[in-house]
């Protein structure tokens, strides 16, 4: 007789991840029947938070911050605040530009050559108009020319030129910071779409994997994770919402992430761990939620960069007895090669 073969990885492998998509499928039939209401989620799965403020009695105190307020409109009000911003400002000057020439008597002695006027070639509100665009902006095509017989004229100059600069600052300072904003960085740092529960050196730990698409590396990466679900005190007071944290290595610094490769993020549930007390059947049934925050630093830009994941109610988004595969592989030039990526959801044993 032949001598057995030995049970290779993926023949151990592939039973699990069938269990696993059989269970999941099994799950979508029964489902199917009812109707089954959609999960109220405290953050989305890309990071936005489902809170919305109500109710707010005192809302002068945007107005004492509108650099803030303005970075954080929708890019629609934004933009239509740049513009109305520079019309108005140049509608209000070339007012005031038409006033002064209306009541020097300008417009009066258009044909006057010996008449010298406060703007030279201004003959109404449009060339008014025009001039001061031409003197906030500092074109200066020539053709319109203040003289130095207006002494109001070169006054109302001055204050154009520094308030025009002052809305130049404020605005352009808007719309710079909130197109450096890293969001869109956030869209390449992938976090695993579940977590596992599995042993790691003989101990029970809660996993995920976050993992970046770029090759500009985000420095000072740190981790961080909440639990938020609904508690009772032993007062008897209800606290919705509770957030607790979820230790990720911060005791020994395995919470500061060098994520130049996808890594496998471990939460040990020991004695500290708020999934302590809770059994198997009692994950299934808890309505929680973990968020999953990473911070740093992009390389490129320099800028603060955040991103956020969530699982939501372990019973769906968690794996027990699982882990994640390699995705690492040496290549020709004996350098780690990521060949797949975060977004496989289990596997392993």
């Amino acid at each position: 007789m032949g001598r057995e073969k030995a049970p290779t990885y993926q023949d151990v492998q592939m039973p699990l991840r069938k269990a696993a998509v059989g269970k999941e499928r099994g799950e979508d039939r029964a489902g199917r029947g009812r109707v089954r209401r959609r999960k109220q989620r405290y953050v989305e799965k890309g990071g936005k938070c489902n809170v919305q403020h109500g109710n707010v009695m005192e809302t002068y105190r945007y107005l004492t911050d509108i650099f803030t307020t303005l970075v954080d409109l929708r890019w629609r009000f934004s933009l239509l605040v740049f513009v109305l911003a520079y019309t108005l400002t140049w509608l209000s000057f070339g007012m005031v530009w038409w006033s002064i020439a209306y009541y020097r008597g300008d417009l009066e002695h258009l044909e006057d050559k010996n008449w010298t006027p406060c703007v030279n070639n201004l003959n109404g509100f449009v060339s008014a108009f025009l001039f001061s665009i031409e003197t906030e902006t500092t074109i200066g095509y020539g053709y319109r020319v203040i003289t130095d017989t207006c002494p109001e004229g070169i006054a109302l100059l001055l204050l154009q030129a520094i308030l025009g600069s002052m809305v130049n600052a404020f605005m352009v300072g808007c719309m710079f910071v909130k197109i450096s904003q890293p969001n869109k960085r956030a869209e390449t740092l992938v976090f695993s779409d579940r977590a596992v529960i599995s042993l790691r050196d003989d101990h029970l730990c809660l996993m995920f994997r976050v993992g970046d698409l770029r090759s500009s590396h985000i420095v000072e990466a740190s981790i961080r994770a909440k639990l938020i679900r609904s508690k009772q005190t032993v007062e008897g007071e209800f606290i919705p919402l509770d957030q607790t944290d979820i230790s990720v290595g911060f005791e020994t610094g395995d919470d500061r992430l060098f994520l130049v490769s996808p890594l496998i993020i471990c939460h040990e549930i020991d004695q500290r761990s708020p999934f302590w007390e809770l059994s198997k059947q009692q994950l299934e049934k808890e309505d929680l939620e973990i968020v999953v925050i990473l911070e740093g630093m992009v390389e490129a830009t320099g800028g603060g960069e955040g991103s956020s994941s969530l699982f939501v109610s372990l019973s769906r988004s968690c794996f027990l007895s699982l882990s994640f595969p390699l995705c690492l592989s040496l290549a020709l030039s004996l350098s780690c090669d990521v060949l797949c990526f975060v977004n496989q959801d289990i596997l392993g044993t």
